[in-house]
């Protein structure tokens, strides 16, 4: 019988919320093929000489501006998924029928903790076969399949190469759909609904798309499975793209663009959910939560909210031991 382990993924983020940090995340995160892929030569100029000698500051003062007493908000919300996935774990595993502990360890495709550290610490408690849970509901070339290489390249100079299960998206996973959906009616419930919701997902190049890419289809097909839950009509939300990074074309329409369209023609109140994030990060804290929220006030919007990250949410984390339940039992 296999000895089973789970390693949980997840982008990454600075040690620390400091230039010096965040130029060595910046570099390891920007020097990804998948997530760049200009020719190398002209890249690495352009993100030694120029990105690399600005960004840094700026982007530090971002993260400073969400940094909790526990750190990094993406990598502390990532540990509490793990403690508590590993908690129902033990208990679908151990102390019922099954009888065997299966090991939960996680890591970020930049950073720490690493995909080689936690796949050593998986190894040392004995796993031979291993379930990889990239913490991306909507599959990407950029996002998922980095995590894929990165624990390939882990694995290049190992004797022996245990068996991997890789779960490649769950984006219309019933599960995944209703734990976002209860989390909107938790917050009209709370807070009331809107004019307008927004969806609001990370973007890609357009030539993600046309290269074929599924990432853009399946944001789309997330949205429309939300929306059949919470009974929305037509023009009651919309499917939108940001954190757009350089100077070409990204998968549309924007978000802040949008939000900036909608304050002007005087749509009042607005909801944004981001349902590409597991958990929430400098992203949805900074990017969405308060530069869109200026963006459409100052366009003649008068309330603004962001609706939470499923984060460790407990139906977001059952979601996850699903998921994983298909690959393990097996």
């Amino acid at each position: 019988m296999k000895k089973q382990g789970v390693l949980l993924c997840n982008l990454g983020t600075p040690d620390e919320p400091t230039p010096k940090a965040v130029r060595r995340y910046l570099a390891e995160f920007l020097h990804d093929y998948r997530v760049v892929s200009l020719t190398r030569w002209v890249w690495c100029l352009i993100l030694h000489g120029i990105i690399l000698r600005i960004r840094p500051a700026k982007v530090a003062k971002l993260y400073k501006s969400i940094w909790t007493r526990e750190g990094s908000p993406l990598l502390a919300i990532t540990q509490r998924q793990r403690k508590k996935l590993q908690i129902m774990m033990n208990d679908r595993f151990v102390e019922q029928e099954y009888g065997k502990h299966i090991p939960v360890e996680i890591a970020m495709a930049y950073g720490n903790p690493s995909i080689p550290k936690a796949l050593k610490a998986l190894k040392n408690q004995g796993c031979d076969r291993i379930v990889v849970l990239p913490l991306y509901p909507q599959y990407s070339s950029a996002s998922t399949a980095s995590i894929f290489d990165r624990v390939a390249k882990a694995m290049k100079q190992e004797f022996f190469v245990p068996e991997f299960s890789f779960v490649g998206d769950y984006h219309d996973d019933p599960l995944y759909i209703k734990a976002l959906a209860d989390s909107i009616k938790r917050h009209w419930n709370q807070n009331d609904k809107a004019d307008k919701l927004l969806f609001s997902y990370h973007g890609v190049p357009e030539r993600f798309s046309k290269g074929g890419d599924p990432y853009e289809k399946q944001c789309h097909k997330t949205t429309e499975l939300v929306v059949k839950e919470l009974g929305l009509q037509e023009g009651d939300y919309l499917t939108s793209f940001q954190s757009r990074f350089g100077k070409e074309e990204w998968i549309k329409p924007y978000t802040d663009a949008t939000l900036e369209t909608w304050g002007k023609e005087g749509v009042e109140s607005v909801q944004v959910v981001c349902p590409a994030f597991s958990a929430d990060c400098l992203e949805t804290l900074e990017e969405i939560a308060e530069e869109n929220k200026e963006v459409f006030v100052e366009s003649g919007g008068k309330r603004y909210e962001y609706i939470p990250a499923l984060n460790d949410d407990d139906a977001h984390v059952e979601m996850m031991l699903a998921l994983l339940e298909q690959r393990l039992l097996k």
